[in-house]
């Protein structure tokens, strides 16, 4: 197993494939905290505030595999494109982070060695040993955002994220916006965000989009999953809309009837 990655259940049954870039906020000591409080390491900069969690749920939940990140985004962004800015950020939602200004390549490099390459490459395995297999496969990452992002108030509390496999997209929506109360907010069809090919996704866009597999991902309002009430809450909807997706589109092997 990579240092770069923690791998959960990676005998799972399930056909998904959970991924969670910005699991932690983690910085080795040799990087001294890139300069910056614990409490800045601790926001959402430095990770998907409660993303980690869910992925757990999910993976027990499901019996799924799943691939999580090990260091803080700010450290080096693996759901990034090594060209992209917000590779190795020097700024991050108005926070400057002093460990970051001024590195050259060769640290860059380094960085991606160590951490964004083997995490990726063991994506990019886990697929090609399913597809391999005869295994069928559906790409999820799960992600959170904040509140509110400069003047943005974000009125979702989830979204569901995707660019080629809109087909799964919507199949998603259907399942998932039954179990989510109105009182709680409308679920978001890519919003806050879309799945870009600017360079600010990685995962879906070239483990699933580029290869023509179906590929999502869950934006959760971290407000939502920052205690364990809210993380399980999700977990369930999650959970539960994935399980109806996949009785939906996957077909079970000859001869099984489902």
């Amino acid at each position: 197993m990579s240092e770069a990655v923690e791998e959960l259940r990676p005998a799972g049954t399930s056909p998904l494939l959970l991924v969670c870039e910005h699991a932690s906020n983690a910085v080795p000591a040799a990087y001294a905290s890139l300069g910056l409080r614990q409490a800045e390491l601790d926001r959402h900069i430095g990770y998907d505030i409660g993303a980690a969690a869910v992925t757990r749920g999910l993976a027990e939940r499901l019996d799924a595999t799943a691939l999580l990140g090990v260091v803080s985004r700010l450290l080096i962004d693996v759901n990034r494109q090594p060209w992209h800015p917000g590779f190795v950020p020097e700024e991050s939602d108005g926070t400057r982070v002093p460990g970051n200004i001024g590195i050259d390549g060769v640290e860059r490099e380094r960085r991606a060695d160590r951490w964004f390459w083997p995490f990726q490459a063991r994506v990019g395995a886990e697929v090609n040993a399913r597809l391999a297999a005869g295994r069928p496969l559906i790409l999820v990452t799960i992600h959170s955002f904040t509140p509110v992002l400069g003047a943005e108030v974000r009125e979702w509390p989830v979204g569901v994220l995707y660019r080629r496999a809109a087909d799964l997209g919507q199949v998603v929506l259907e399942e998932l916006r039954p179990l989510v109360p109105p009182v709680v907010g409308p679920v978001g069809d890519n919003k806050p965000y879309r799945i870009e090919i600017d360079g600010t996704d990685y995962t879906v866009p070239v483990h699933g989009d580029d290869r023509e597999l179906p590929a999502i991902a869950f934006e959760v309002r971290h407000d939502e999953i920052d205690d364990e009430a809210g993380v399980a809450a999700w977990t369930d909807r999650l959970a539960t809309a994935l399980e109806r997706t996949v009785a939906r589109v996957v077909e079970p092997p000859a001869g099984i009837t489902v």
